[in-house]
């Protein structure tokens, strides 16, 4: 069984274009789980009426507290052994799934990364892919330093994610938090096939711009810190 987790916030612009791209890989005992943080913007209607037209989609109502909760609680409410985390607002190509599911038969692979083509709103390529602008690959202070674990590109074993979650308060970011500590648990494979259209346009929660030198000093400290603290509770 497959799972995509997928958090939501007002997203009603791009959510249809998403879902639908999700849904043509996903077989009929699969799952995709919408943690819904707030439809105030008219997209409530848009997911219950797809809700109730297809079965494999479940709506669950987030905790409001921002987007690492609300991945988490979507990450929580996931049955497959295998998950796929999503954005609200690119859109996957057809034979992303049928890819990532032939990498997890080595039961060393605890996640998979793959590269994406980094388009605009209306998805026309902008000359880069993810690989490209985050230098991606494994390697923990690598990815201390420059974080190439990008969430909506990101597969999950759901045995692995049961000991990575929950994320602590203080760690600002899901993606590098998950991506550190599977490497940790096994086997990391960045995938350089393109399997998703990573949108970027001015609605995006997440930027690709930082903050100050003083705040991601403070963010990557937090990171190492609580990864410590988590592997130290680990009993293998």
């Amino acid at each position: 069984m497959i799972s995509v987790a997928l958090a939501f916030y007002n997203g009603k612009k791009y959510i249809n274009e998403q879902i639908y791209s999700i849904l043509k890989n996903l077989k009929t005992d699969d799952e995709l789980v919408i943690s819904v943080d707030d439809d105030s913007d008219g997209s409530g209607e848009i997911l219950a009426f797809m809700a109730q037209k297809d079965a494999r989609i479940h709506l669950v109502k987030g905790p409001g507290k921002g987007v690492v909760a609300n991945f988490q609680n979507a990450l929580r409410q996931c049955r497959g052994e295998i998950i796929f985390l999503a954005d609200q607002d690119d859109v996957w190509k057809d034979h992303k799934v049928a890819r990532i599911e032939k990498i997890f038969e080595d039961p060393k692979v605890t996640a998979v990364v793959h590269n994406a083509e980094i388009v605009d709103g209306a998805l026309h390529p902008v000359g880069q892919t993810t690989f490209q602008w985050r230098n991606s690959g494994t390697g923990f202070f690598k990815n201390i330093k420059k974080n190439s674990y990008i969430g909506c590109c990101m597969v999950v074993r759901k045995s692995v994610l049961d000991r990575i979650l929950p994320i602590p308060k203080n760690v600002w970011i899901h993606d590098q938090w998950i991506g550190l500590l599977a490497e940790k648990l096994g086997s990391v494979i960045f995938l350089e096939d393109i399997l998703l259209l990573y949108r970027r346009h001015e609605e995006n929660v997440t930027g690709l711009n930082h903050g100050s030198v003083t705040s991601m000093i403070k963010k990557r400290w937090n990171m190492v810190r609580e990864i410590k603290k988590r592997m130290k509770e680990w009993t293998f």
